[in-house]
């Protein structure tokens, strides 16, 4: 197994397990690469340091299973709380965004959809933004 540090075209930072480097090269030249943020295709590999096994004592073991509950838990809180104290402005998004950044709508706070180009050109143009957490999966719909 090999590990990727991955960033795609909207500069979301992101990390993936792969059989070999063939696997990766194989799967992002047909597509099945994608940014667990904005779903963009768009990835490329990062620079990494090599895992190298040391002499020294290994670190103390982490219990991941936590780690990623109290992520996940997080992440639903963020979700949450902008859904409940955000205008939701759907596929409109960028253009609001834009809007609101140059004084020509109220300030408020928003959220909606954008594309990974739309979102690329607003913060080239400076224009405050990030992804929101995913929603969370239902559980009655998980195979």
């Amino acid at each position: 197994m090999i590990r990727y540090a991955l960033r795609c075209e909207a500069d979301h930072p992101f990390e993936a397990w792969f059989g070999s480097s063939g696997d990766y090269d194989d799967q992002a030249a047909r597509g099945l690469v994608e940014c667990p943020f904005c779903g963009s295709r768009d990835v490329s590999k990062q620079i990494m340091a090599p895992a190298v096994a040391g002499t020294r004592s290994a670190a103390p073991a982490v219990d991941m299973a936590r780690v990623q509950t109290l992520m996940m838990q997080a992440a639903r809180e963020v979700r949450s709380h902008v859904e409940a104290n955000f205008d939701y402005v759907g596929d409109t998004f960028a253009r609001e965004a834009r809007a609101i950044h140059e004084g020509k709508s109220e300030k408020r706070e928003i959220y909606g959809e954008a594309t990974p180009a739309e979102v690329k050109a607003l913060k080239a143009d400076g224009v405050p933004c990030t992804a929101l957490p995913p929603a969370p999966i239902d559980p009655a719909k998980v195979n």
